[in-house]
C-alpha cells in the first residue's frame, strides 16, 4: 500500500505465490491388500466397496501437515503378481506405503518381495527413501491371519515404520499413516543437504627463534632487523547444515480453505 497526497492508495498487483513443496508416495501390494481403498479414503474420507484391481492412477491433495503447506501425490499401483516393471514407481516416488491385509497371509508373504526390491533399489542408486509397512483391514481382527508380531518383525529387519489401519473404519489412523510418509521424506532431506564449506583461519605456531633479515644499507638508511612471524594457513571444514523443514498441509483442516483438488477416481463406486 502506497499513499500520494496523504490519501491511502491500494496496490492491484499481487507478489507470485511460490509452488507447494512436492511429496510423490507410491503404495505397493498384492491385489486384495487395500491399496486403492486407503487411497480414497484419505483423498475422501469414503470407503469404497467395488473398485477395477486393474486400475493405476496417480491423485493429488494439498495437505497441511506439522503447520506446513505440501502437494501430497499418491500413486495408486496396481501389479498382478508382485513387483514388476518397479521403474515406473522407483524413480518417482520419494516415499513407500507397502500394504498387506492382515486376514491374509499370502498378501503378508507378497509384501517380503516388495520390501526386498525397496531394498535393493536403494542400495543401487545410494538414495534412500522412506518406507512404512501397513498391515490393512484391522477391522478383520476376528479373520486374522498375521499376528502383529508378525509386521513388526518384517518391519524391524528392512529398517521400515509398521502401522495397523482400517480403510472401512478409522480415517484418523489412515490419515495419520499418510502424513508419517510426509515427515519421514522431510526427515531424510535433514540428512541429505549438501554440506557447504566454512573456512577458518589456523596460525601456525612461532619459532622459538626469530630469524633475521638484515637489509642492506643503501643511500645512509640505517640497517633495518625484521623478524619473519608465524603465517596464516586456512583450512575447509564442513559446516553444521541447517535443513528447511519440507512439510504439507490438509485443505480440509481449514474450513475457510477449498477442498483438495482430486483427479477424477475412474471406476470407483463411492458410498
Amino acid at each position: 500500500m502506497s499513499s500520494m497526497f496523504g490519501k491511502p492508495r491500494t496496490s492491484t498487483e499481487q507478489p507470485p505465490q511460490n509452488p507447494l513443496p512436492e511429496c510423490n508416495v507410491a503404495i505397493l501390494g498384492c491385489r486384495g491388500a487395500g491399496k486403492s481403498a486407503l487411497t480414497v479414503k484419505f483423498l475422501t474420507k469414503r470407503f469404497i466397496s467395488e473398485y477395477d484391481p486393474n486400475l493405476e492412477d496417480t491423485y493429488s491433495s494439498e495437505e497441511l501437515v506439522d503447520q506446513q503447506p505440501v502437494l501430497l501425490k499418491v500413486m495408486d499401483t496396481a501389479d498382478q503378481d508382485g513387483p514388476g516393471n518397479c521403474e515406473r514407481y522407483l524413480c518417482w516416488a520419494s516415499a513407500f506405503l507397502v500394504v498387506y491385509s492382515i486376514d491374509n497371509r499370502k498378501s503378508f508373504e507378497g509384501c517380503q518381495r516388495y520390501l526386498e526390491v525397496l531394498a535393493l533399489h536403494a542400495q543401487g542408486c545410494q538414495r534412500r527413501c522412506p518406507v512404512l509397512l501397513l498391515g490393512n483391514k484391522l477391522d478383520m481382527e476376528q479373520y486374522r491371519q498375521v499376528p502383529s508380531a508378525e509386521g513388526m518383525s518384517l518391519a524391524s529387519r528392512f529398517g521400515c515404520l509398521f502401522h495397523e489401519v482400517s480403510a472401512c473404519q478409522d480415517f484418523a489412523r489412515v490419515q495419520h499413516v499418510f502424513h508419517e510418509a510426509v515427515r519421514e521424506v522431510r526427515r531424510q532431506a535433514e540428512w541429505n543437504l549438501p554440506v557447504r564449506p566454512l573456512f577458518i583461519s589456523e596460525e601456525r605456531p612461532c619459532p622459538p627463534v626469530a630469524t633475521p633479515v638484515v637489509l642492506p644499507t643503501h643511500h645512509s638508511l640505517a640497517t633495518c632487523t625484521f623478524n619473519t612471524l608465524s603465517t596464516v594457513n586456512y583450512k575447509e571444514i564442513p559446516s553444521v547444515a541447517q535443513a528447511k523443514l519440507v512439510t504439507v498441509k490438509s485443505s480440509r483442516a481449514q474450513s475457510k480453505r477449498k477442498a483438495p483438488t482430486l483427479t477424477l477416481l475412474k471406476g470407483f463406486k463411492i458410498f
